[in-house]
């Protein structure tokens, strides 16, 4: 297992912290989520075999939000 610190914006409130949540935890190897609406930050535990930075920060973007690493 790898982890990921992924900065986030467009968060703005804790239904968008559970958005975000959830978009990284129905990721493939994806382990675990603790996103931040403070630090709008989510470090993600992932599977490098099975997903990367960049594929996560792109569901996150899909999603409607901003992510960068």
């Amino acid at each position: 297992m790898e982890t990921v610190t992924l900065n986030i914006g467009g968060m703005t409130c804790g239904g968008c912290v559970k958005s975000v949540t959830r978009i990284l935890e129905g990721a493939d190897g994806v382990k675990s989520v603790q996103v931040s609406l403070d630090e709008k930050k989510a470090v993600v535990s992932y599977d490098p075999a099975a997903t990367s930075p960049a594929a996560l920060a792109e569901a996150v973007e899909d999603g409607g939000y901003d992510a960068s690493f």
